[in-house]
């Protein structure tokens, strides 16, 4: 891994560069991609980030939705400076501060599979996988009537903060069984939503048996690799929709106002982490100099016991 000098674009008539405050790191798909791991693009070199925020530089002719000093979001990469269509960018809040804000993306992909979950008052939600993603689905999965969410994890270190975040059962399945322990909390008829959050494609399987009947399983992490599953037993004879929740197949259905965008659940999510309804702080692990970006990675790789969310601090490049 290195970093690198580079020359910014010129800017076209709608467009504005942004200096960059801090970048989130999304651990399952950027170490994914650094690992060259199954279902990723595997070809080097590649520039990984999609979480960004920063204030305005300077704008194109033309562009007009912003303004030069606004605070704003991105999914551009992890670089010191970057440039933007305005349709591409989201004003931060006044009242959140930018490491929080740098959550918007992976909020939003959380959104986006809990919308598709279309959870309703008093239905039990599962997430297995509660890495960033599945902590903020589970939190999503709560403010949209999930009762009880349950989360679960191998890490107990991750299942600590997801009790934090207002889990009302955190199981790990090393420690016990899980399915007799879902059984216990749900009455015995498993649950109604099953959101698969850890990209293990061998959950799957799991999350298929943990389901009750007419259940639906998200399938929110992206799985690297293949899965076998017993579709007569678990899928078939119990009626479970399972629906592939990969952000590019928005939108999914016509809400009261139109389609739902990226766009909206970015606005959305910025709006829950300013009121305090989703939790953000207790998500960050370190913060660190965009210089010790190596680090941070090694880190996310290596020590993911004890590791969730790293910020990169770019404010003195």
């Amino acid at each position: 891994m290195m970093i690198e000098d580079f020359t910014l674009e010129e800017l076209k008539p709608k467009q504005y560069s942004v200096k960059t405050a801090v970048t989130l790191i999304s651990p399952g798909t950027e170490t994914a991609f650094l690992m060259a791991l199954p279902k990723t693009p595997g070809k080097f070199p590649m520039y990984p980030g999609y979480s960004n925020t920063g204030e305005i530089a300077d704008a194109g002719r033309d562009a007009s939705k912003h303004k030069v000093g606004e605070r704003v979001v991105s999914r551009k990469n992890h670089a010191s400076h970057v440039v933007a269509d305005e349709d591409g960018l989201v004003r931060i809040p006044d009242g959140l501060s930018f490491e929080e804000a740098s959550f918007f993306a992976l909020g939003s992909i959380a959104l986006q599979g809990i919308r598709k979950a279309r959870v309703e008052l008093g239905e039990s939600v599962i997430v297995l996988g509660q890495g960033l993603v599945g902590n903020l689905a589970l939190q999503l999965a709560r403010l949209s009537g999930g009762m009880p969410v349950i989360a679960v994890d191998t890490y107990d270190f991750r299942l600590e903060i997801s009790r934090k975040c207002g889990a009302d059962f955190v199981f790990n399945p090393t420690k016990g069984d899980l399915k007799e322990s879902v059984d216990d909390v749900t009455g015995g008829k498993g649950a109604d939503v099953v959101v698969e959050a850890s990209g293990n494609p061998r959950a799957i399987a799991t999350a298929l048996e943990l389901a009750g009947r007419r259940a639906r399983v998200i399938i929110l992490g992206s799985p690297r690799g293949t899965s076998e599953v017993d579709f007569y037993s678990t899928v078939h004879r119990k009626a479970v929709s399972v629906i592939g929740a990969h952000e590019t197949a928005r939108p999914l259905y016509e809400s009261s106002h139109g389609w739902w965008t990226e766009r909206d659940d970015t606005s959305l999510v910025l709006k829950l982490i300013e009121r305090g309804l989703l939790r953000i702080k207790d998500l960050i692990t370190a913060r660190m100099s965009f210089m010790k970006a190596e680090e941070a990675y090694r880190q996310l790789i290596e020590s993911k016991d004890k590791t969730l969310g790293i910020i990169l601090d770019w404010r003195n490049s």
